[in-house]
């Protein structure tokens, strides 16, 4: 319907009109508090669209690299266990072309790890924590009665982290038998998790 059309059905018009003896001033109040609400309603829902895109920013930018760093977690891993696969005696006993090339390997693996932590990425081992199962993977439980029972005896695989999220948990073996974990030392330990 357009604008002349309306000013020419008479229906249209006499329901536009304001109502003989209304007070035009409460009609104008009326029609000011619906525009002043709609106004405050529209301003709320562009806040919260701002609030919801900022942290949709934040968190691609945080963790838009998971996908990529998860995938880069099984090269740190191998050229951990390549140079774990070396005895102490061994890489005394090597011939310094060995022994270099060893020492390129480290150094590779540091500027992995620094690359990876550039990025947001950081390496965790929980060696003597408290077990948080949020952050480590038991694979085994081992009798040690010397240590609180619950408590991260062994690390097979260490986790890594993302910002604040876990992109791997830690793959950790289990103290079980030994004296119960105070309350004090679970809170020292909970402090220390990463």
């Amino acid at each position: 319907m357009t604008a002349n059309s309306r000013e020419e059905d008479p229906a249209v018009a006499a329901a536009e009109a304001p109502e003989p003896g209304a007070d035009p001033t409460a009609e104008l109040a009326r029609e000011n508090a619906e525009l002043k609400d709609k106004v405050l309603r529209t301003l709320a829902e562009m806040e919260n669209l701002r609030r919801r895109t900022n942290r949709e920013v934040a968190d691609a930018r945080n963790y838009g690299i998971s996908r990529f760093g998860g995938d880069l977690l099984g090269v740190a891993d191998n050229m951990r266990r390549a140079l774990d696969t070396l005895s102490a005696d061994l890489r005394d006993q090597a011939d310094p072309v060995v022994k270099s090339h060893i020492e390129g390997v480290e150094l590779t693996e540091r500027e992995l790890l620094k690359v990876m932590e550039k990025h947001g990425i950081r390496r965790f081992d929980p060696q003597g924590e408290k077990f948080d199962p949020n952050l480590h993977q038991a694979v085994m439980e081992i009798p040690d009665p010397s240590v609180p029972a619950g408590t991260v005896v062994q690390v097979m695989q260490p986790g890594y982290m993302i910002a604040d999220r876990v992109l791997r948990p830690a793959m950790v073996g289990v103290a079980k038998g030994g004296p119960k974990a105070a309350a004090g030392d679970a809170a020292t330990n909970d402090r220390q998790a990463p």
